[in-house]
C-alpha cells in the first residue's frame, strides 16, 4: 500500500515528518506493507523555514497507479507554498488520484490544492481555521462545504484544521493502508 508524499515548496516540516514517522514505525517496528515515496517539482524542495530536503521522485516521473495513496503536508505562503501547490500539474495529479478513488490525505492548508482541483466540490473538508478562518473561507469559495473540525473525511479524502492535527491525519491515513486494529498498534507503541 505504497503512498505518494508531495513536497510543494515551502512545506511545514512538521507535517512532513508526521507522515514519515508513523508510516516508517509501522513499517520498521511491525512490517507493515506501508512505503512512502517522496516527490517534488525538483529533486531539492525547500521547506518553510529554509530547510532543504532530497526527494526520491519528480512530479513528471510519477504514475498513480503505482500508489495507494496520496498524503501532501501544508505550507507557508511566505515561502511560496501556493506557487507549487496550486500548479496545475499537481492539481491533475490530485484528480488523478480521487478518479481512481485512491486516498488523498492533507493536513492543514494542503486541503487548498484539493478544493482548487475540484476534488472536493460539495463534498466536506477542512483547512487552516486560526485568525478569522481566512484559510477556511478560500476552502468554501472552491465549493467545499467546510466544517470546522480538527480532522474531516469525506469518502477517500482526509483533510485537516492545523498542524497540530498532523499526527492525527497521518494515523488515518495508516488506518485507510491497512486496518483499524493494526493502526492502533502502532499508535500506542508511539506513545499517543
Amino acid at each position: 500500500m505504497k503512498t505518494l508524499l508531495f513536497l510543494a515548496k515551502g512545506f511545514e516540516t512538521m507535517e512532513f515528518s508526521a507522515f514519515v514517522d508513523i508510516l516508517g514505525w509501522a513499517r520498521n517496528d511491525y512490517g507493515y506493507d506501508v512505503p512512502v515515496v517522496t516527490c517534488g517539482f525538483q529533486k531539492e524542495v525547500i521547506s518553510t523555514f529554509h530547510i532543504p530536503i532530497l526527494v526520491e521522485k519528480t512530479i513528471d516521473e510519477i504514475d498513480v497507479n503505482e500508489f495507494d495513496a496520496l498524503a501532501i503536508p501544508g505550507g507557508f505562503e511566505e515561502f511560496g507554498f501556493y506557487e507549487e501547490a496550486y500548479n496545475e500539474k499537481f492539481l491533475k495529479l490530485i484528480r488523478e488520484f480521487d478518479e481512481k478513488d485512491k486516498i488523498i490525505a492533507a493536513i492543514c492548508v494542503a486541503a487548498l490544492p484539493v478544493g482548487k482541483s475540484g476534488v472536493l466540490k460539495g463534498r466536506k473538508g477542512t483547512t487552516y481555521h486560526l485568525n478569522g478562518a481566512y484559510r477556511q473561507k478560500q476552502l468554501r469559495e472552491f465549493g467545499v462545504d467546510v466544517v470546522n473540525e480538527a480532522i474531516v473525511i469525506d469518502k477517500n479524502v482526509i483533510t485537516s484544521y492545523c498542524p497540530e492535527t498532523a499526527p492525527g491525519v497521518a494515523f488515518k491515513l495508516l488506518e485507510k493502508l491497512t486496518s483499524t486494529e493494526q493502526m492502533e498498534i502502532v499508535k500506542k507503541a508511539m506513545g499517543f
